[in-house]
């Protein structure tokens, strides 16, 4: 035990509350995915264990990928991902006009020589959301400025919000609201924040006339609010709920793995109440809530600006998404595409939840480079006091 202690001590730097939910909710993912994967396997005569192997080895680099991101100082993000963030501009339009179609959806593109599908849509929210935490950390001095600190912010968030809603309408959305979140603790005037509003409301209109989305979203909204007609994966998700009372049926006992589509990443949340209950499924819940809870804490505890509006950003994105997925499981919401944070299977999605985790932690973990030039601001306490 105490070799074990050293080692962690020595390479699991940051909020050591944070590491655990990671590691609990990819045991978790493990469990359920291999469960939720055995009918792809038997329709595609696949071993089951393909699939196992396969989303474990995901996971593995989602987790190296949060490992490599937390031994770095948070400062460096500031410098990459305006960088980032002008990469993902050409990218979303290449995605819109070029992507590759899966599941109903044309949200990829395919990676050469590696034959791997990716989708800029995350790429483009870690490095909007980190670009400006950076922007609004560097002009807390005169952040009442329109024309020089928010016209800039304003034009980010309405593109790349915008490219992203042509084929990814509900990631727009909350990508969207986390910007408002970061420019609200960023001691952004409220009728700027107004401004913004404008701003993604244009964007959304835009994205709703020339998009590829418009028409499912349109369809998926009104069955919602009308209720009349459950679409198919609601009824069967709320099936998956209910048989799975208090307690669930058991790990690999489901049946609506047989019937859902996409029981392994959109509906995961589905699969884990049916086969471990209202336990397991307020187990996730609170996991993510204590993910966010510690990533609100590096606005507090953050001795920059940057480093707790970007800690706030990112968690609040990762559990805007989660509380997103689930709700839409048990009826709170209309049917979205969005997986399940670090627990539904996927390449991209968990690489970049790595990434976006490894950041948080970084933050949390504090100012690791003391030869750092880089240009400073005011203490996040003071903001917060301002």
């Amino acid at each position: 035990m105490k070799k074990i202690k050293t080692w962690v001590d020595e390479h699991l730097h940051g909020d050591p509350v944070i590491w655990a939910v990671v590691f609990a909710l990819s045991l978790i993912s493990i469990l359920v995915v291999y469960s939720a994967t055995g009918t792809l396997a038997f329709k595609r005569m696949s071993n089951p264990e393909t699939y196992l192997f396969k989303h474990t080895m995901l996971l593995g680099v989602g987790l190296l990928a949060m490992w490599f991101a937390h031994r770095v100082d948070y400062r460096y993000y500031s410098r990459i991902s305006r960088l980032a963030l002008w990469v993902s501009v050409p990218l979303l339009i290449y995605t819109f006009t070029n992507g590759m179609s899966l599941n109903d959806a044309s949200r990829w593109i395919m990676v050469p020589v590696i034959n791997a599908s990716f989708q800029p849509s995350d790429l483009a929210s870690l490095a909007l959301i980190t670009s400006l935490a950076s922007m609004l950390s560097k002009r807390q001095q005169n952040i009442a400025d329109f024309k020089e600190s928010l016209i800039p912010i304003l034009i980010w968030c309405g593109v790349i919000c915008g490219l992203i809603a042509l084929t990814n309408l509900s990631s727009a959305i909350l990508l969207f609201l986390t910007c408002m979140l970061i420019m609200f603790i960023g001691r952004v005037p409220v009728k700027y924040l107004a401004m913004l509003v404008f701003v993604g409301a244009l964007s959304g209109v835009a994205a709703l006339k020339f998009g590829v989305r418009a028409e499912t979203a349109k369809n998926r909204v009104e069955s919602f609010i009308e209720g009349k007609e459950l679409p198919f994966q609601a009824q069967h998700a709320r099936i998956a709920v209910a048989t799975g009372g208090i307690t669930g049926k058991g790990p690999g006992q489901s049946q609506q793995r047989n019937i859902l589509p996409h029981p392994y990443s959109d509906f995961v949340y589905a699969i884990i109440i049916e086969e471990y209950g209202m336990i397991g499924g307020v187990v996730v819940l609170v996991l993510y809530l204590i993910l966010l809870s510690r990533g609100m804490k590096g606005v507090i505890n953050s001795e920059r600006a940057f480093g707790g509006l970007l800690s706030a950003g990112l968690s609040f994105a990762l559990v805007l998404q989660a509380m997103v997925n689930m709700g839409v499981v048990v009826g709170l919401g209309p049917i979205t595409g969005l997986p399940l944070p670090m627990v539904s299977m996927g390449g991209t999605s968990l690489l970049f939840t790595g990434l976006s985790i490894g950041i948080i932690l970084s933050v949390s973990r504090g100012e690791v480079d003391k030869s750092w030039t880089g240009s400073t601001s005011k203490e996040i306490k003071n903001m917060i006091r301002a």
